[in-house]
Protein backbone atom coordinates (compact mmCIF):
# COMPACT_ATOMS: atom_id res chain seq x y z
CA UNK A 1 0.00 0.00 0.00
CA UNK A 2 3.07 1.85 0.88
CA UNK A 3 4.34 1.82 -2.65
CA UNK A 4 1.23 2.79 -3.87
CA UNK A 5 0.48 5.87 -2.23
CA UNK A 6 4.41 7.01 -2.96
CA UNK A 7 3.70 6.44 -6.56
CA UNK A 8 0.52 8.36 -6.50
CA UNK A 9 2.75 11.04 -4.67
CA UNK A 10 5.19 11.40 -7.24
CA UNK A 11 2.40 11.46 -10.05
CA UNK A 12 0.64 14.54 -8.15
CA UNK A 13 4.31 16.03 -7.56
CA UNK A 14 5.20 15.40 -11.44
CA UNK A 15 2.01 16.91 -12.70
CA UNK A 16 2.13 20.19 -10.50
CA UNK A 17 5.82 20.93 -11.70
CA UNK A 18 4.61 19.83 -15.56
CA UNK A 19 1.66 22.70 -14.89
CA UNK A 20 4.37 25.33 -14.21
CA UNK A 21 6.11 25.01 -16.58
CA UNK A 22 3.60 25.19 -19.28
CA UNK A 23 2.45 28.24 -17.45
CA UNK A 24 6.00 29.12 -18.12
CA UNK A 25 5.91 28.64 -22.06
CA UNK A 26 2.19 30.28 -22.32
CA UNK A 27 3.61 33.57 -21.57
CA UNK A 28 6.88 33.05 -23.29
CA UNK A 29 4.63 32.11 -26.11
CA UNK A 30 1.99 34.91 -26.01
CA UNK A 31 4.77 37.63 -25.09
CA UNK A 32 8.39 37.07 -26.68
CA UNK A 33 9.90 39.74 -23.95
CA UNK A 34 7.96 38.21 -20.85
CA UNK A 35 10.59 36.95 -18.05
CA UNK A 36 10.70 34.34 -15.22
CA UNK A 37 9.89 37.77 -13.04
CA UNK A 38 6.34 38.43 -15.00
CA UNK A 39 5.51 34.71 -14.50
CA UNK A 40 6.20 35.18 -10.64
CA UNK A 41 4.24 38.45 -10.83
CA UNK A 42 1.91 36.74 -13.23
CA UNK A 43 1.50 33.40 -10.80
CA UNK A 44 1.45 35.75 -7.55
CA UNK A 45 -1.33 38.07 -8.72
CA UNK A 46 -3.52 34.85 -9.26
CA UNK A 47 -2.53 32.54 -6.23
CA UNK A 48 -2.86 36.34 -3.79
CA UNK A 49 -4.98 38.84 -5.10
CA UNK A 50 -8.25 38.80 -2.63
CA UNK A 51 -11.50 40.61 -2.98
CA UNK A 52 -11.07 41.89 0.48
CA UNK A 53 -7.45 42.97 0.96
CA UNK A 54 -7.79 43.72 4.46
CA UNK A 55 -8.55 40.22 5.60
CA UNK A 56 -4.94 38.59 3.94
CA UNK A 57 -5.53 36.19 1.55
CA UNK A 58 -7.12 33.08 1.24
CA UNK A 59 -4.99 29.99 2.18
CA UNK A 60 -2.75 28.67 -0.18
CA UNK A 61 -3.69 25.31 -2.28
CA UNK A 62 -1.08 22.63 -2.39
CA UNK A 63 -1.47 23.47 -6.32
CA UNK A 64 -0.55 26.86 -5.67
CA UNK A 65 2.15 26.62 -3.17
CA UNK A 66 3.97 24.10 -5.49
CA UNK A 67 3.13 26.20 -8.83
CA UNK A 68 5.41 28.86 -6.77
CA UNK A 69 7.86 26.85 -5.06
CA UNK A 70 8.49 25.34 -8.78
CA UNK A 71 9.41 28.55 -10.23
CA UNK A 72 11.22 30.10 -7.61
CA UNK A 73 13.54 27.09 -7.63
CA UNK A 74 14.80 28.24 -11.17
CA UNK A 75 15.49 31.94 -10.13
CA UNK A 76 19.18 33.30 -10.14
CA UNK A 77 20.61 36.40 -9.51
CA UNK A 78 20.83 37.19 -13.13
CA UNK A 79 16.82 36.30 -13.61
CA UNK A 80 16.63 39.74 -11.54
CA UNK A 81 19.27 41.91 -12.79
CA UNK A 82 21.86 41.25 -10.16
CA UNK A 83 25.56 39.86 -10.62
CA UNK A 84 27.02 37.34 -7.79
CA UNK A 85 28.99 39.23 -5.17
CA UNK A 86 32.32 37.58 -4.44
CA UNK A 87 33.90 36.93 -0.98
CA UNK A 88 36.88 38.97 -0.47
CA UNK A 89 39.32 38.35 2.12
CA UNK A 90 37.30 36.80 4.28
CA UNK A 91 37.89 33.95 2.42
CA UNK A 92 34.58 32.26 2.70
CA UNK A 93 34.44 32.17 6.51
CA UNK A 94 31.66 34.86 7.22
CA UNK A 95 30.53 35.69 10.51
CA UNK A 96 32.95 32.45 11.99
CA UNK A 97 36.13 33.70 11.07
CA UNK A 98 36.03 36.93 11.34
CA UNK A 99 38.35 39.42 13.85
CA UNK A 100 36.29 41.48 16.36
CA UNK A 101 37.58 44.96 14.31
CA UNK A 102 36.33 43.17 11.26
CA UNK A 103 32.93 42.61 12.33
CA UNK A 104 32.25 46.07 13.56
CA UNK A 105 33.39 47.09 9.84
CA UNK A 106 31.35 44.42 8.17
CA UNK A 107 27.85 45.21 10.12
CA UNK A 108 28.84 49.12 9.13
CA UNK A 109 27.63 48.27 5.66
CA UNK A 110 23.64 48.38 4.91
CA UNK A 111 21.62 45.91 3.45
CA UNK A 112 20.31 47.15 -0.25
CA UNK A 113 16.88 46.63 -0.25
CA UNK A 114 15.20 46.53 -3.88
CA UNK A 115 11.51 46.55 -4.34
CA UNK A 116 10.31 44.84 -7.11
CA UNK A 117 6.51 44.81 -6.84
CA UNK A 118 4.02 45.63 -4.11
CA UNK A 119 0.13 45.88 -3.94
CA UNK A 120 -2.20 45.37 -1.39
CA UNK A 121 -2.12 41.27 -1.50
CA UNK A 122 1.60 40.57 -1.95
CA UNK A 123 5.25 42.08 -2.14
CA UNK A 124 7.90 40.88 -4.52
CA UNK A 125 11.36 42.35 -3.13
CA UNK A 126 15.53 41.33 -2.89
CA UNK A 127 17.11 41.51 0.30
CA UNK A 128 21.51 42.31 -0.69
CA UNK A 129 23.71 41.13 2.15
CA UNK A 130 27.29 41.84 2.48
CA UNK A 131 29.03 39.42 4.29
CA UNK A 132 27.89 39.61 8.24
CA UNK A 133 25.03 41.63 7.87
CA UNK A 134 21.99 40.42 9.85
CA UNK A 135 18.49 41.03 9.81
CA UNK A 136 17.46 40.89 13.79
CA UNK A 137 15.05 38.36 15.19
CA UNK A 138 11.34 39.39 13.63
CA UNK A 139 8.00 38.19 12.73
CA UNK A 140 5.36 37.93 9.90
CA UNK A 141 1.53 38.26 11.71
CA UNK A 142 -0.85 36.60 9.87
CA UNK A 143 1.48 36.28 6.48
CA UNK A 144 3.39 33.52 4.22
CA UNK A 145 6.85 34.23 3.15
CA UNK A 146 8.58 32.27 -0.03
CA UNK A 147 12.26 32.74 0.05
CA UNK A 148 14.67 32.19 -2.54
CA UNK A 149 18.66 32.44 -2.07
CA UNK A 150 19.47 34.03 -5.08
CA UNK A 151 23.93 33.55 -4.24
CA UNK A 152 25.59 33.17 -1.30
CA UNK A 153 25.28 31.80 1.80
CA UNK A 154 22.65 33.05 4.70
CA UNK A 155 22.44 31.60 8.38
CA UNK A 156 18.72 30.97 9.30
CA UNK A 157 16.92 30.84 12.47
CA UNK A 158 13.49 30.74 13.09
CA UNK A 159 11.16 30.11 15.83
CA UNK A 160 7.19 29.21 15.95
CA UNK A 161 5.35 30.36 19.24
CA UNK A 162 4.29 27.39 21.11
CA UNK A 163 0.46 27.44 21.81
CA UNK A 164 -1.53 27.64 23.89
CA UNK A 165 0.86 30.69 24.62
CA UNK A 166 3.14 30.36 27.39
CA UNK A 167 4.26 34.12 28.74
CA UNK A 168 6.21 34.85 32.19
CA UNK A 169 7.10 38.41 33.70
CA UNK A 170 10.31 38.98 34.33
CA UNK A 171 11.32 39.93 37.74
CA UNK A 172 12.77 43.51 38.98
CA UNK A 173 13.09 46.75 37.99
CA UNK A 174 13.26 46.68 34.22
CA UNK A 175 10.51 43.83 34.51
CA UNK A 176 8.94 42.63 30.65
CA UNK A 177 6.74 40.21 29.38
CA UNK A 178 8.40 36.74 27.57
CA UNK A 179 6.85 34.68 25.56
CA UNK A 180 7.84 30.51 25.03
CA UNK A 181 8.99 29.98 21.13
CA UNK A 182 10.20 26.37 19.80
CA UNK A 183 13.11 26.72 17.45
CA UNK A 184 12.13 25.32 13.71
CA UNK A 185 14.99 26.04 11.66
CA UNK A 186 18.84 26.47 12.71
CA UNK A 187 21.11 26.24 9.56
CA UNK A 188 22.97 27.96 6.67
CA UNK A 189 21.18 27.90 3.40
CA UNK A 190 23.68 28.09 0.94
CA UNK A 191 22.74 28.48 -3.13
CA UNK A 192 21.69 26.87 -5.58
CA UNK A 193 19.16 25.36 -3.04
CA UNK A 194 15.06 24.91 -2.60
CA UNK A 195 12.62 27.72 -2.07
CA UNK A 196 11.73 28.18 1.64
CA UNK A 197 8.35 29.23 2.74
CA UNK A 198 7.16 30.54 6.37
CA UNK A 199 3.21 30.36 7.40
CA UNK A 200 1.23 32.58 9.76
CA UNK A 201 1.77 29.96 12.68
CA UNK A 202 4.35 27.45 11.56
CA UNK A 203 7.36 27.23 9.36
CA UNK A 204 9.37 29.58 11.64
CA UNK A 205 7.21 32.79 11.28
CA UNK A 206 9.76 34.64 13.39
CA UNK A 207 12.81 34.72 11.62
CA UNK A 208 16.79 36.04 11.76
CA UNK A 209 18.93 35.96 8.54
CA UNK A 210 23.06 36.44 9.02
CA UNK A 211 25.43 36.36 5.81
CA UNK A 212 27.70 34.27 5.98
CA UNK A 213 29.12 35.03 2.95
CA UNK A 214 27.83 38.09 0.22
CA UNK A 215 24.65 36.97 -0.71
CA UNK A 216 20.62 37.92 -1.86
CA UNK A 217 17.38 36.71 -1.08
CA UNK A 218 14.12 36.49 -3.01
CA UNK A 219 11.14 36.85 -1.19
CA UNK A 220 7.32 37.20 -1.79
CA UNK A 221 5.62 38.37 0.72
CA UNK A 222 1.60 37.80 1.41
CA UNK A 223 -0.22 39.55 2.24
CA UNK A 224 2.37 42.61 2.78
CA UNK A 225 3.14 44.38 6.38
CA UNK A 226 0.55 46.96 6.65
CA UNK A 227 0.76 48.26 10.56
CA UNK A 228 -3.37 49.59 9.98
CA UNK A 229 -4.44 46.11 9.24
CA UNK A 230 -2.29 44.55 12.37
CA UNK A 231 0.33 43.69 10.51
CA UNK A 232 3.90 45.72 11.81
CA UNK A 233 7.23 43.82 11.78
CA UNK A 234 7.87 43.26 15.92
CA UNK A 235 11.91 42.72 16.99
CA UNK A 236 12.44 40.12 19.39
CA UNK A 237 15.56 39.19 21.72
CA UNK A 238 15.70 35.35 22.15
CA UNK A 239 16.86 34.39 25.77
CA UNK A 240 17.17 30.26 26.41
CA UNK A 241 15.06 28.15 28.02
CA UNK A 242 16.61 27.97 31.36
CA UNK A 243 16.85 31.72 31.89
CA UNK A 244 13.13 31.68 33.44
CA UNK A 245 11.92 29.33 35.81
CA UNK A 246 8.65 28.02 34.50
CA UNK A 247 5.50 28.84 36.57
CA UNK A 248 3.55 25.51 35.99
CA UNK A 249 6.91 23.42 36.19
CA UNK A 250 8.51 22.12 32.91
CA UNK A 251 6.55 23.29 30.01
CA UNK A 252 8.16 21.67 27.48
CA UNK A 253 6.36 18.75 25.60
CA UNK A 254 8.18 17.93 22.24
CA UNK A 255 12.15 18.07 22.08
CA UNK A 256 14.61 19.04 24.54
CA UNK A 257 15.37 22.41 26.28
CA UNK A 258 17.76 23.96 23.75
CA UNK A 259 14.75 23.85 21.32
CA UNK A 260 12.97 26.17 23.37
CA UNK A 261 13.50 29.93 24.25
CA UNK A 262 11.77 32.82 25.85
CA UNK A 263 11.13 35.73 23.08
CA UNK A 264 10.83 39.35 24.74
CA UNK A 265 9.46 41.96 21.99
CA UNK A 266 12.13 44.86 21.80
CA UNK A 267 12.04 48.49 19.88
CA UNK A 268 13.65 48.70 16.42
CA UNK A 269 17.67 47.67 16.91
CA UNK A 270 19.55 50.91 16.04
CA UNK A 271 22.23 48.89 13.91
CA UNK A 272 19.83 47.32 12.16
CA UNK A 273 21.43 49.20 8.70
CA UNK A 274 19.24 49.28 5.62
CA UNK A 275 18.62 51.46 2.81
CA UNK A 276 16.65 51.76 -0.23
CA UNK A 277 18.49 50.34 -4.12
CA UNK A 278 17.15 50.53 -7.38
CA UNK A 279 15.90 47.03 -8.86
CA UNK A 280 17.48 46.80 -12.50
CA UNK A 281 16.15 43.66 -13.53
CA UNK A 282 13.24 42.86 -15.89
CA UNK A 283 10.22 45.46 -16.13
CA UNK A 284 6.83 43.89 -14.43
CA UNK A 285 3.87 44.39 -16.60
CA UNK A 286 0.73 44.80 -14.57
Amino acid sequence: MFSNIQKASDKARSFLQTKATVFLRQLSMTNYNSSKVQALYELCNNTFTSSDSGSGTPPLSSHAFQALCSLLDTFGPADVGLKEEQSDDDRGHGIFGLSQLNRVARWAQPITYLNIYECDSFTMCIFCFPTSAVIPLHDHPGMTVFSKVLYGSLHVKAYDWVEPAQIQERKGPSSFPVRLAKLTVDKVLAAPCGTTVLYPKTGGNLHSFTAVTPCAVLDILSPPYREEAGRKCSYYHDYPYSTFSARNGDLIKNGKEEDYAWLAEIETPDDLYMRQGQYAGPAIQP
